[in-house]
Order: structure tokens, then C-alpha cells, then sequence
């Protein structure tokens, strides 16, 4: 049996409220749930942890870049002369913030970019030279001394200290001797 009202004495038959389709979905809408507040939350922080660290780079990404570049190219003309038994030329134009690599076969140049420029270059034979050109040949028993590469932008520095023993780099942040 279904009840349709109250039928206490006294009182007049009143139907029983019941929930119409739109009814129900008016009182589900009036908020978020706890799970889509936490969805929403979690991509709004996703999307800023994505964003803000190439907002506050300030140039370090391209000083980083570049003194990768170099380190890697000091790497690669020391195994290159004593795989091959070549002697290749390396050549630091400190003015022009330019520099290149010569062999018999291969010959490339480079220029810094994004305000990237030579601070100085240490090399224990010459000293500390911060303008000009300096030419380092790479035998094929290497370098027969370490180099110490400074860059800079704006404020920030980075050193490139190579091995003449090893032909290993370190990149370091920073001024180091």
C-alpha cells in the first residue's frame, strides 16, 4: 500500500513531497565536492610548477647552456686528436665573444648567445687573460696544460675547468681559479 498523505484526525489529506528530476539536481549543483576541489587544485599547482621556473630563469639556462657547449666541445677536440693523432686548433676571440676549432678536416665556429660572454680564461703558461685572442693547440697527446674557462651574464658567472691529464671537464656555477 502507498501512502499518499497524513490521515490523522483533524488534519486534511497533504501529499507526501517527493523529489522531482529538477529538484534533485538544483541541490546536487549548489557546490563542489571535496574530490574536484582537490582535481582542480592539483592541476592549477601542476600547471605553475610547469610555468614559474622559466619565469625566474633570469639568463641562467642560457650561461648553463653554453658552458656545456664549450665543456663538451673541450671533451670532444681532446678525444678527436688522440683518436685520429690530429693536432686541432682551439680559438677564443675574447672581444667578439667568439670561437672556433679547426683540424685538417673539420673546422667549426661558434658565437655566445643570450648576452653570454667571456670573463677570462686562465691558462697556467699565460695567465689570466680576460681580452684578445687566445689559440690552445690539442696534440695528439692532448693539451699540455689544464684551462680554466670563465662566462658570465649580467651578474652571473660559470667556470669550465678542463683536464689536460684526463680530458675531463667540471662545470662549476660561480667564479672558481
Amino acid at each position: 500500500m502507498i501512502e499518499t498523505g497524513d490521515r490523522t484526525p483533524g488534519n486534511v489529506l497533504k501529499p507526501l513531497q517527493h523529489c522531482s528530476p529538477t529538484n534533485s539536481l538544483s541541490s546536487i549543483s549548489r557546490g563542489f565536492t571535496l574530490v574536484e576541489l582537490i582535481i582542480v587544485i592539483f592541476i592549477i599547482s601542476m600547471t605553475a610548477a610547469l610555468i614559474m621556473p622559466s619565469l625566474w630563469d633570469r639568463g641562467e639556462r642560457a650561461l648553463k647552456q653554453e658552458s656545456r657547449h664549450i665543456s663538451n666541445t673541450l671533451r670532444y677536440l681532446y678525444d678527436e686528436a688522440l683518436g685520429k693523432k690530429q693536432t686541432y686548433n682551439l680559438k677564443i676571440n675574447l672581444d667578439k665573444n667568439v670561437w672556433s676549432y679547426k683540424s685538417k678536416n673539420e673546422s667549426r665556429s661558434f658565437e655566445l648567445k643570450d648576452g653570454v660572454m667571456f670573463k677570462d680564461i686562465i691558462i697556467p703558461s699565460i695567465g689570466d687573460v680576460s681580452f684578445g685572442e687566445v689559440i690552445m693547440a690539442f696534440g695528439p697527446l692532448g693539451p699540455e696544460e689544464p684551462i680554466i674557462v670563465h662566462l658570465m651574464k649580467k651578474e652571473m658567472e660559470y667556470t669550465i675547468i678542463f683536464n689536460h691529464i684526463s680530458g675531463r671537464t667540471k662545470v662549476y656555477e660561480g667564479y672558481r681559479k
